[in-house]
């Protein structure tokens, strides 16, 4: 049942996808310095799943981006979609199969990949960064970047994470910050990706606001 929801849900995001207008705001040359080899770790909260792919959609840059997600059942279907715009999943969250998760970032690590972490999820609380991001930096010895999304107009779930569902035609903004550095004390670089994800998140929500504009690549 995973693998066709997956698909139903991959087939319904590429028609909504090709309505949106997407703009894309990238002052620190993130994306740029990573076709000269940056490679980050993505941190994005847990309600813009639906629009994270956009990135690889929309971008001119080559990404191969692994997202961690749990084992539940909603987070299958999620994976069996996000593999079709290619996503590659890494399985584990910091309720469940961790140590399965940080084996699985550590060989994407290796095989230059971009890895994503959802660090609110998977079940909250909602917009509260968890340890996990400051783990993952110190482990593969790269910098956080936070991503932020969000669409106008936009309808909401009443899920925990209030997950943002973009209407068709809907104008959508997305915004990466600069390169967080990891610190040797952890709580430091929670709490530096946790500032940087409220701003992007705010940055974007007014880009979205925003009427015209050019917008982004589509592929």
């Amino acid at each position: 049942m995973a693998v066709v929801g997956g698909w139903l849900l991959a087939m319904v995001l590429r028609l909504l996808y090709a309505t949106l207008r997407v703009r894309m705001s990238d002052p620190a040359g993130v994306l740029a310095r990573h076709g000269e080899g940056l490679r980050v770790v993505f941190a994005a909260w847990h309600d813009t799943i639906v629009l994270l792919p956009l990135v690889v959609f929309c971008s001119r840059a080559v990404l191969r981006p692994r997202v961690i997600l749990s084992w539940h059942r909603d987070a299958e279907i999620a994976a069996q979609a996000v593999q079709r715009f290619g996503v590659g999943v890494i399985r584990g969250s910091s309720t469940r199969g961790w140590a399965g998760a940080i084996r699985g970032v550590l060989e994407a690590h290796r095989r230059g990949e971009d890895i994503v972490i959802v660090p609110d999820g998977p079940r909250g609380p909602r917009h509260v960064a968890k340890d996990g991001v400051a783990l993952l930096a110190r482990a593969t010895a790269r910098p956080v970047v936070a991503v932020g999304c969000a669409a106008r107009p936009v309808r909401r779930l009443r899920s925990w994470d209030r997950l943002q569902l973009p209407l068709p035609f809907a104008r959508v903004g997305i915004v990466f910050s600069a390169p967080i550095a990891g610190a040797a004390d952890g709580e430091a670089t929670r709490a530096a990706v946790q500032a940087a994800l409220e701003r992007v998140a705010r940055e974007a929500a007014e880009m979205a606001a925003r009427a015209g504009g050019r917008d982004g690549r589509r592929r």
